[in-house]
């Protein structure tokens, strides 16, 4: 899904690049010399501090 769109697509940018996909983990991991999961789980992190769970 978008991410960010809550539709349950990873893959599927809804037509709009700018939305969050799967591709944009796969992108920041190797930005940042990390893996997928890696990704994920850090940006879940902060995720969580930001809405205050």
């Amino acid at each position: 899904m978008c991410y960010n769109c809550g539709c349950g697509m990873p893959k599927d940018d809804m037509g709009n690049p700018q939305n969050i996909t799967e591709k944009t983990f796969e992108q920041a991991s190797k930005a940042s010399g990390q893996s997928v999961m890696e990704a994920k789980k850090h940006t879940f992190e902060q995720l969580k501090k930001e809405i205050g769970e």
